[in-house]
């Protein structure tokens, strides 16, 4: 082989293990922040606010942080097809949900996830609305984060069914607020304020989702865990280490960043699969705060309406929505409701009775190379559609991607066959040539011009398949659908590695696998990851070994390496990949067989087993 064919294969092999050392190397590198995760019991309560212009979004106070555990009080219950849970009457908050169509694990005993929590309970995580006083008002005239609500109407929070809470105060005001919610994660809060008092009152309405301590994160640094936020089409996504690194804000009494939107926006925290999000009337002006309470130990997610006046005898109302669930593409995209044709195209539904929520498919963090990763997934999506299997989706998928590709393929593979027919010429050349590599590289180029062949082609493939590879990744790893995908038999969750083990012989033996992470997993993998190893290895042997003794051990190992890298990755990963070497191992083997050059596989696997030692085989060469 020749130095520029030894260059660009050892480019190629360096430019894979750079990719996959990244893949491997990179969440070690860097590693999600772990601070002290025990929460601390405090209250948020609704932020003071001098006087300022009706148009302006206030700013705000820092909340009063307790110790204190809140008292016992009433609970309405949240009964839905998708929701089961309870409101607090205490502040009229929602801390207290769980998703009862998605389960912690795979196990059938496996208890739903718990998506918030109360104060006094672990990691409390919630959302509590409220008012904050303006001018004429003090903070015990406005119902807050402590105030207790009266039922006003209904029973148990569901699909159809709202209930209505009530709130007086001594001057006059009657607050009530109305909360629905509809058959899948958003909840609507409508708050009231009727002004029966002698006097003009000043206040703005506010919604708040408050997380007592740093949850406990996944640690896969291509998903994002925080906060994320859209404001007047600007998306932001910030890290929990960050937010604590915000500057100290003295009208916030804490480390925060303050935020104006004029148009649309939505803020909240997202998990790797849950989310929660506050989105105020759109097309309205409104303030967007993201803040951190170091002495307590909260991270908040705050939305601000503008400051208004309420003439006696008037009344106003306004409303935020609350999305607090899964972050299923499919209803995401409902709630966005984009009338765009792309969106049309991949079967996005427009209700014009509800309002869009511009950018909100954009919660899912779909990353760097988002217009790869969105339609990967959503062909992935229409598949498993079709199909009702996500792994045959998977392979459904890796089969539509080689066909758009095929065109440069084909040109590669023919390239790489035409090589292999210029080889006498090249060696001509080699022995004319004599020690002058010059006039070697000079000779080859002019070789390669005459015949039209282009001997960079062959690494073709593999350019376009690093990209491919990485937005697949992001999407299997990122996405809710593929969360506990099964596929056939014991690979019973797409997502994650291939839970058969060589140390117990794919469950033949009566012992557990290693846990995966661990160095026995590393060593003992699966048999997906040695299907994988296989198939690369019989793809290599469609061609004979390099001639140079150091290709030949490079090539002969890079199977089985790639097999214990790759062993820990998602399942439904590794199905791609074996998808992909099986076709292109079809097509290499077709396109070659077209242009009169028949592949000795079995003669090269045989070689393969023949082999001398290096250093035999470099002295036999050099005499």
């Amino acid at each position: 082989m020749d130095d520029q064919n030894k260059n660009l294969v050892l480019t190629t092999v360096l430019c894979f293990l750079v990719i996959l050392g990244w893949f491997v190397v990179g969440p070690k590198l860097f590693p999600a922040w772990f601070p002290d995760p025990a929460a601390v019991e405090t209250v948020a309560t609704a932020p003071n606010t001098p006087d300022a212009p009706a148009t302006a979004a206030p700013a705000g106070s820092a909340p009063v942080a307790s110790t204190e555990p809140l008292p016992e009080a009433p609970r309405l219950t949240i009964d839905t097809p998708m929701l089961a849970g309870s409101i607090s009457l205490l502040g009229g908050r929602l801390d207290d949900l769980q998703l009862k169509t998605f389960k912690e694990t795979i196990a059938k005993d496996s208890p739903d996830v718990r998506l918030l929590s109360p104060v006094g309970k672990t990691a409390p995580y919630y959302a509590v609305f409220g008012w904050a006083p303006g001018a004429g008002l003090t903070a015990e005239d406005v119902p807050g984060a402590k105030s207790q609500w009266q039922l006003a109407s209904g029973g148990t929070l569901s699909v159809g069914q709202p209930v209505s809470l009530k709130w007086e105060n001594s001057k006059g005001m009657t607050f009530v607020r109305t909360i629905s919610v509809d058959e899948n994660f958003m909840f609507t809060v409508s708050d009231k304020v009727e002004n029966n008092g002698t006097a003009a009152a000043s206040l703005y309405n506010y919604g708040i989702i408050a997380r007592h301590g740093l949850p406990q994160l996944q640690n896969i640094y291509v998903v994002h865990e925080g906060l994320v936020r859209r404001t007047d089409g600007s998306l932001e996504e910030i890290k929990y280490k960050k937010i604590t690194g915000l500057p100290q804000v003295p009208a916030e009494a804490a480390q925060a960043e303050v935020k104006t939107a004029t148009t649309d926006g939505w803020i909240g925290f997202t998990d790797h699969y849950w989310m929660t999000t506050l989105i105020p009337e759109q097309g309205k002006p409104y303030t967007s705060v993201v803040k951190y309470v170091a002495g307590a130990d909260i991270y908040q997610a705050e939305v601000r309406q503008p400051l208004v006046t309420v003439a006696p005898g008037a009344s106003l109302e306004t409303s935020t929505q609350l999305f607090a669930g899964a972050k299923v593409w499919e209803t995401i995209g409902h709630y966005e409701n984009d009338p765009s044709w792309l969106a049309k195209l991949f079967g996005a539904r427009v209700d014009p009775a509800r309002p869009q929520i511009k950018g909100f498919i954009d919660s899912i963090d779909w990353g760097w190379f988002y217009f790869l990763t969105k339609p990967i997934f959503m062909v992935l999506h229409l598949l498993h559609g079709w199909i009702g299997n996500m792994g045959l989706a998977i392979i459904g998928l890796t089969f539509f991607l080689k066909l758009l590709v095929l065109p440069l393929a084909y040109k590669s593979y023919v390239s790489m066959a035409r090589m292999k027919e210029l080889q006498p010429e090249i060696e001509a050349l080699k022995e004319r040539s004599g020690e002058d590599k010059q006039k070697l590289q000079k000779d080859m180029m002019q070789l390669y011009k005459d015949k039209k062949v282009n001997p960079a082609a062959g690494c073709l493939p593999i350019l376009i398949q690093i990209p491919i590879f990485f937005s697949l990744y992001k999407v299997i790893f990122v996405t809710l659908e593929l969360r506990q995908a099964p596929f056939f038999g014991w690979l019973n969750d797409l997502s994650a590695p291939d839970s058969s083990s060589l140390f117990n012989l794919f469950g033949l033996l009566p012992w557990d696998a290693p846990l995966h992470g661990t160095l026995l997993a590393t060593i003992f993998i699966g048999a997906l990851p040695i299907l994988l190893g296989i198939s690369m290895w019989l793809q290599q042997k469609l061609n004979p070994a390099p001639a140079d003794p150091v290709q030949q051990q490079i090539f002969a190992w890079m199977p089985w390496i790639f097999m214990f890298m790759l062993g820990g990755f998602a399942s439904g990963l590794v199905v791609y990949w074996i998808t992909n070497n099986t076709i292109t191992f079809a097509q290499q083997y077709l396109i070659m067989r077209s242009h009169g050059h028949k592949p000795d596989l079995f003669g090269n696997i045989k070689s393969s087993f023949q082999k001398k030692p290096v250093a035999v085989e470099a002295k036999a060469k050099k005499k």
